[in-house]
This record gives C-alpha cells, structure tokens and sequence, in this order.
C-alpha cells in the first residue's frame, strides 16, 4: 500500500515540484493539496497545478481526507496550522518550511512531544551530508581556523541568512563544542572600519541573485592553508526529493523530534 501524502503550500515553487514527483513514485500518493484560505490556487486540479495530467485532487484550504504524513512546505505561519491538523489526526509531519519565530518553534517542539515531526532547514540529501563534514570539520580544525559561511538563493527568498546557513555554523559550534553566542559569535557581512578579525567569529554572508536555486559554502582558513566545503542545488527537485524520502521515513515512528541526519544516518 502506498504513503498516502498531504502537502501543504500546494501552490508553491516546492509544493508543485513535490506533487510532481511524488507522481512518478508507486510508494506514494498524493491525496490532499493544502493551501492558505487566501490563495488564488483553491479548487484548482494539484496535478495541473504540477504540469501533469488531472489527478481528480483539488486544492483546498483544509483536510478532510485520511493520511499517513503531512509535508509542509508553506510559510511560518501555516505551520502552526498544519501543525493541529496532525495533531489532531495523530499523524507525522514533515516541515519543509522556514523562519520560523521562538514562539513558532515552541509549538513545533511541543509537538513532537505527542507526534513524530520531521524538522529540516534543508531537505536535500547532499545538503545533510555537507552538516555532517561541517560539523567533523569544526571538531578537526580548531579556533585558528577562520569560518566564513556564504550562502546564495533567488530574489524572491525572503528570510536571510538561510536555515541552512545558519544551520551549518551550528554544526561548526557542535564539532568544536563551543557555545554560540559566547565563543562563537556570528557577524552578518562586515562594513567600514572593522578592525583585525577576532578569533573564533563565524563570518555570514547572503547573496539574493535571480533564481538561484540555493548555494551554500564553508571556508575555514587559517595562516598557510583554506579548506572550503559547498553545496550547489541545480533544481528544487532535489529539495522534494529529500523530503519524500524523509515522509516515507518518518511514517509509522514513534512520537519525537527528528532531522534529515536521522534519516541519512540513524536516529
């Protein structure tokens, strides 16, 4: 029997290249297509909406159907919706969504106190994989290592930096064992006269450039050498990709707080 999927943020650049691809996947079904009450979207065919053929799956702005996951991939605020639906349902959710505020990210750790939720600032496998050697770095190479994070996405992203820039300078603290705002301080681009470089500052910097799908590098540097780590994403495809996998992962676990790592490597 195939994962009966919901996706919320239907309409969206991510919510379509998911239904699309999870077409093409007998694992999985696409039964709802969930959007905000606002959206010019409702009552439009989810597959059409993809570039497919009619699924007979209509985009509404609630779930009246059975599933076994929901994804979402809408913005902060319909997380806290999509998050009753679930709870409600007793059903996992797989948040796809970014920037998301301390009150917002408190209801997702409650949560996942009563069902299994799936939180990612990235879904994309090779992505994860770059956190891990992030964080092996940041253990290996120690505070005579500059770290530098860059980071690049399209015009249209409207949070910066990144959650997955701001996810990897996490995993630089977590390999070092440092605190984050104590030894291993952030500064947002630099400007003026700054002064030497302090040690053990994590440098952050955002580029919004056209369509940029989403580029993500860490350069640690010291007197003699650099060892620079990156990530380019050429479609979202990718993104939906990884976010099936976790769906299907996810389906059936017991209630708790999860991460793409646990997916890749084991919880």
């Amino acid at each position: 029997m195939p994962i009966n999927l919901a996706i919320a943020g239907a309409a969206g650049r991510m919510g379509r290249r998911m239904i699309a691809i999870a077409a093409s996947d007998p694992q999985v079904a696409v039964v709802a297509a969930l959007e905000a009450e606002s959206s010019n979207a409702l009552g439009s065919d989810a597959g059409q909406l993809a570039g497919l053929d009619p699924t007979g799956v209509l985009v509404t702005d609630r779930c009246d159907v059975e599933f076994d996951v929901l994804v979402d991939f809408s913005l902060p605020e319909g997380t806290t919706r999509w998050l009753d639906v679930c709870r409600q349902a007793k059903r996992p959710i797989v948040i796809g969504a970014t920037g998301h505020d301390d009150a917002q990210l408190q209801q997702i750790r409650e949560a996942a106190r009563e069902i299994a939720l799936l939180k990612a600032p990235n879904m994309s496998v090779g992505v994860n994989v770059l956190l891990r050697l992030a964080r092996q770095l940041g253990g290996a190479l120690d505070a005579a290592y500059d770290v530098e994070i860059t980071e690049a996405h399209h015009r249209f992203k409207a949070d910066a930096p990144s959650g997955t820039a701001l996810a990897l300078a996490e995993a630089v603290r977590q390999g070092r064992q440092v605190a984050a705002s104590i030894d291993q301080p952030l500064v947002f681009g630099r400007h003026g006269q700054t002064g030497q470089r302090p040690s053990g500052q994590i440098g952050m910097h955002s580029l919004r450039l056209g369509d940029t799908v989403g580029e993500h590098a860490v350069s640690f540097g010291t007197l003699g050498e650099t060892v620079t780590i990156s990530h380019s994403a050429h479609s979202r495809d990718t993104f939906a990709a990884g976010a099936l996998r976790a769906a299907k992962w996810i389906a059936g676990r017991p209630a708790g707080l999860y991460d793409m790592q646990d997916v890749l490597f084991g919880p």
